[in-house]
């Protein structure tokens, strides 16, 4: 009886990690790549577009700046489109088995989703300063 338990149990926890895995776009990606064999290394940004890295820069730098949830939440509106983009063109390169594709456009999806949670940071220290 504690056997069956304690199988139950990590199936129970196996089925949870799948399910978190599988919920987010950017681990299911990252979870896709790797069962090809691909691996996003990191500091993956050594071959990535400069112009692109500059824009990323100047996100961060208006979330940093920004002086109303407001502005953050426009930052953050922008990034989810982007990121709804990208999960797109992801799907699309991962059903045509073009993997290199699909890794560039998650590196790209890295970066959004950082650039995501610092918006979140951003509002909630918006709501902090707000309260009594």
């Amino acid at each position: 009886m504690k056997r069956e338990r304690e199988f139950s149990e990590s199936q129970s926890a196996l089925v949870n990690r799948a399910y978190r895995t599988l919920l987010k776009p950017l681990s299911r990606g990252l979870y896709m790549l790797q069962l090809e064999g691909m691996h996003l290394e990191e500091g993956t940004d050594s071959g990535a577009d400069p112009a692109f890295l500059m824009q990323l820069m100047e996100i961060n730098e208006a979330v940093d700046e920004a002086q109303t949830p407001e502005e953050a939440e426009k930052i953050g509106r922008d990034t989810r489109g982007k990121l709804a983009d990208l999960t797109e063109r992801i799907d699309a390169a991962l059903h045509k088995g073009e993997l290199h594709a699909a890794k560039a456009l998650l590196v790209q999806m890295k970066y959004y989703a950082n650039i995501e949670e610092k918006v979140k940071e951003k509002l909630s220290e918006f709501i902090l300063v707000s309260q009594p």
